[in-house]
């Protein structure tokens, strides 16, 4: 594990901000070292508001999208509201469904088959709109590089609108609108929305056409929210005031989908944490392992009782995903083992037998364990199709590319990816795709990183500070909760493994005056290095333990490691 600690803002600027926020010089060093530097921002980032959410219209194609819209319900025309099958695209599906519903019975949804259609806008879902009479399909979390199925729809006569957030190709689909900050045409002042994000922007224009004003829009930013904490995307600018307020309807009033869920696990307040792994999960599951409908259905569902019914529903293909999960992840490893691929730059697996549903989990697995760009195969509808994972600070996405000769379709992100190939291509993507990573990585990047805000003292750490801290969240990529670090450390005879095996470690950090607590989970392996009164270095996040009633303040412990000096 790598320590970098982060370089320290100017000593001005920090007692500046500190004096104009009346706040102490750690908490402003914090702030500038996450772009705020004055009071204006401070109280954006405290205290995001609705307001400070950007004009929709500002987006390119924003008004030819609403105008197609408004004249499809002019003209009583069947819409179909299209999405992926994952976190993203099923809330972006329900936000914007359930939008229109309120006042146009015309609408219908459409979530493709994980296994006999794949990622995206297919062909079987035009051949559906066609069938049915609708002449507008509106994508969310997809379409973007969709030019072949989009150009099959306009023959047939069907419109498309795409709301997509993924990296356009080299064209775009000849849609009515195309809805992507990472348009290179497009000038939104904030590209890092998701799928759910950019349907959201379009709700927005269509209600501010409509007279309403955003705050009517409140009770939709569950979805918003739970999707921007599934797909990983950074929660700053608009991601953070959506995120932000998506939590207090989540807390405070959520819909009966979610409601169902929260009220089968013991947590009285979620945090973005929580959603990502207690409600996102539970979401993918549907379309893992049975079909993407399941979790539009539970999201757009009103009646809590029948929300009770699909939430146990849901939550059994959660547990057979869980079980497959481990299966897969097993394997998987023991083939890396078996081909002696452990040196590689990276690792890329594959078996006819594994569940498509959960090779990209399975890929993320692997990503952990050995800390490199990894795609696990499996065979679906007689090709090869792979869940891409990366390491922080090394595109993938950019490293497919590379390989394209080799490959049939692929899309995602900086971080995450899914491809196809045909099956006698696999050998050469194989090797193509090392070559590429070991020539273009820096080796550094394949060594986990901690970074770090600040190295401190035990006796800075007060439940003053751990109370302006909790205000920083929500945290997530681009605004991580504060890492701290602390030299020289002794345990005050406390420390011992606790959990299974003594798998987690449990101590008493003394320093300099100040005692605290801390919990270090998979970290049992290192009770040695802080027994006996040894000096250790920690690094850690600051956390509240509640035991019997009580709260005090406790490390939260991310590494261990023998003190130098």
């Amino acid at each position: 594990m790598r320590w970098t600690l982060k370089p320290k803002p100017d000593a001005a600027k920090t007692q500046k901000l500190a004096t104009e926020l009346n706040v102490e010089p750690l908490v402003a060093q914090l702030l500038l070292q996450r772009g705020i530097d004055s009071y204006d921002e401070a109280r954006k980032f405290f205290r995001p508001r609705l307001s400070d959410l950007h004009d929709p219209f500002l987006m390119q194609d924003m008004d030819r999208a609403v105008d197609r819209i408004r004249k499809a319900i002019e003209n009583e025309e069947n819409i179909l509201v299209y999405g992926d099958y994952d976190v993203d695209g099923t809330c972006a599906v329900a936000l914007l469904s359930s939008y229109l519903k309120k006042n146009y019975r015309r609408v219908a949804i459409y979530i493709p088959d994980r296994y006999t259609e794949g990622y995206g806008v297919s062909l079987q879902g035009i051949d559906y709109a066609e069938d049915n009479g609708i002449s507008l399909i509106i994508a969310l979390d997809c379409g973007v590089k969709a030019i072949e199925q989009i150009a099959y729809a306009k023959e047939k006569g069907i419109d498309f609108i795409v709301c997509d957030h993924h990296r356009p190709g080299k064209e775009l689909p000849t849609a009515i609108a195309v809805l992507d900050p990472k348009r290179q045409d497009c000038h939104y002042p904030y590209d890092e929305l998701c799928g759910c994000g950019i349907g959201f922007k379009l709700v927005q224009a269509l209600a501010q056409g409509s007279g309403y004003k955003v705050d009517d829009l409140i009770p939709y930013l569950d979805l918003v929210a739970t999707a921007i904490g599934a797909d990983i995307v950074p929660i700053t600018g608009e991601n953070r005031v959506l995120a932000y307020h998506g939590l207090k309807v989540i807390n405070s009033n959520p819909r009966p989908g979610f409601k169902a869920i929260i009220n089968t696990i013991s947590k009285s307040r979620l945090s973005i944490t929580d959603v990502v792994f207690i409600i996102a999960p539970r979401i993918n599951a549907a379309g893992r392992m049975k079909h993407g409908e399941y979790a539009v259905n539970l999201l757009t569902e009103t009646r809590d009782e029948q929300a009770r019914v699909s939430a146990k529903e849901i939550e059994q293909f959660n547990t057979d995903r869980r079980h497959l999960d481990r299966e897969i992840t097993k394997e998987a490893l023991a083939q890396i083992a078996h081909n002696q691929e452990e040196e590689r730059f990276t690792s890329v697996v594959f078996s006819e037998n594994w569940h498509k549903g959960v090779i990209g989990i399975v890929a993320s697995r692997l990503t952990e364990t050995y800390y490199r760009p990894t795609l696990v195969f499996t065979e679906s509808g007689g090709k090869l199709a792979a869940s891409a994972r990366s390491v922080k600070g090394f595109d993938v996405y950019n490293a497919l590319e590379g390989c394209s000769e080799h490959i049939e379709q692929f899309g995602g992100h900086k971080y995450a990816a899914g491809l196809t190939l045909a099956k006698e291509q696999y050998g050469a993507f194989k090797e193509k795709f090392e070559a590429i990573v070991k020539d273009s990585i820096d080796p550094n990047l394949l060594v986990p990183e901690l970074l770090i805000d600040s190295q401190i003292y035990i006796g800075q750490l007060r439940p003053k500070l751990y109370r302006i801290l909790k205000q920083f969240a929500p945290f997530g990529p681009g605004n991580r909760a504060p890492v701290f670090m602390a030299n020289r450390l002794r345990d005050n005879g406390y420390a011992r493994g606790v959990g299974e095996e003594g798998k987690h470690l449990k101590l008493s950090v003394v320093q300099e005056g100040g005692l605290l607590g801390g919990i270090g989970f998979n970290l049992g392996e290192k009770l040695d290095l802080v027994k006996d009164g040894k000096s250790f270095d920690a690094v850690f996040s600051l956390d509240e333990n509640e035991w019997q009633g009580r709260v005090s303040l406790q490390l939260r412990l991310r590494d261990i490691r023998e003190s130098t000096a």
